[in-house]
């Protein structure tokens, strides 16, 4: 079955850097998407970036855009999350999550039909 690992998760300063990595396995990934959100507390979960894994293209919310790069691995089936310039307003849980593609839809959580456990990235002032 489709299995997700995220890691990269941690404690850091105002305008800190974190990468976040996705272990993906379980299934073929060509005709997918694979995206990154947050969850904070007492808020709902919302899209950070989205990575499409055939063509490679990326998205992004507009606050992610400039400081944040999602990218990915053929090789070792992983995405990842370059996080610069953290701000206290980026503290959450961390989740990937993977679903079929399809225009447009990559930003709802409701097109990913497998999460991982999530990673807590917290970011002091």
């Amino acid at each position: 079955q489709v299995q997700l690992v995220e890691s990269g998760g941690g404690l850091v300063q105002t305008g800190g850097s974190l990468r976040l990595s996705c272990a993906a396995s379980g299934r073929t990934f060509t005709g997918y998407v694979m995206g990154w959100f947050r969850q904070a507390p007492g808020k709902e979960r919302e899209f950070v970036a989205a990575i499409r894994w055939t063509t490679g293209s990326t998205y992004y919310t507009d606050s992610a855009k400039g400081r944040f790069t999602i990218s990915r691995d053929n090789t070792k089936i992983t995405v990842y999350l370059q996080m610069n310039s953290l701000k206290p307003e980026d503290t959450a849980v961390y989740y990937c999550g993977t679903g079929p593609y399809s225009s447009g839809t990559y930003y709802n959580t409701g097109t990913y039909d497998h999460w991982g456990q999530g990673t807590q990235v917290t970011v002091s002032s």
